[in-house]
């Protein structure tokens, strides 16, 4: 398993407080409602995190492989699953990139603000690990940071400025942050979102139909697709 040069298992408690905020809920909808999940489905969410898709998937679906690079992030979540009864849920540690289950065992594949953490080649072969354990027919739908910080794009230079603008309106905490990240970013240590087109491109070369792609009011957004029948 690859590792991240973040350390997810230190960041639990400020994952489920995100998870928690009504944009990630309303996100969180967005993708279940595209989904279309089905009562007969065996399910994926790939980087599940505290369970945001994972638990509200419990409720609709016959199983959810709950698989997140971070230890102490599946025992939060198996925690949270036996709190809400959820017998259906099966938390395992497992990158985006190897995804630890047979050709063909799912009906769909979810994920959310997982993809932006990996290399555009990580993020291609995330894609083609996706198709391989969908059946045919089978619905991929995620939602993720859609934008370049390389500005080339006039999407990508206003969310960067509405970035900019949020962060110095923090005051110097703000001004802080934003300091830090530019070091991340200048020094490639900065989260690799992709813009819309390039999913687009890269669903298609990944051998996926029906891509769909929208962008949303704010820095994110989802893509759907269909493994070929």
């Amino acid at each position: 398993m690859r590792v991240l040069a973040k350390d997810w298992d230190q960041h639990v408690t400020e994952a489920e407080e995100v998870a928690r905020r009504p944009g990630f809920r309303h996100l969180r909808d967005e993708i279940i409602a595209r989904a279309d999940p089905r009562a007969d489905d065996d399910s994926v969410d790939v980087g599940s995190g505290t369970g945001l898709l994972s638990l509200v998937l419990a409720e609709r679906v016959e199983h959810v492989w709950a698989l997140d690079i971070s230890p102490a992030m599946c025992e939060y979540l198996r925690a949270k699953s036996a709190s809400a009864g959820l017998a259906n849920v099966q938390c395992a540690v497992a990158s985006a990139v190897s995804l630890p289950l047979v050709d063909g065992s799912a009906d769909l594949v979810v994920s959310n603000y997982c993809f932006h953490h990996l290399s555009d080649g990580d993020k291609r072969r995330a894609l083609a690990e996706a198709r391989r354990v969908l059946r045919p027919g089978g619905r991929l739908v995620f939602g993720d940071m859609m934008f370049r910080p390389t500005l080339g794009d006039p999407r990508d230079r206003q969310v960067v400025a509405d970035k900019v603008r949020a962060m110095l309106r923090k005051g110097p905490a703000g001004v802080v942050r934003l300091a830090k990240n530019g070091v991340r970013l200048a020094t490639a240590r900065w989260e690799k979102p992709a813009g819309p087109g390039w999913w687009d491109q890269a669903l298609r070369d990944a051998g996926f139909v029906e891509v769909e792609v929208v962008t949303l009011p704010h820095e994110g957004g989802i893509a759907s697709a269909r493994k070929p029948l």
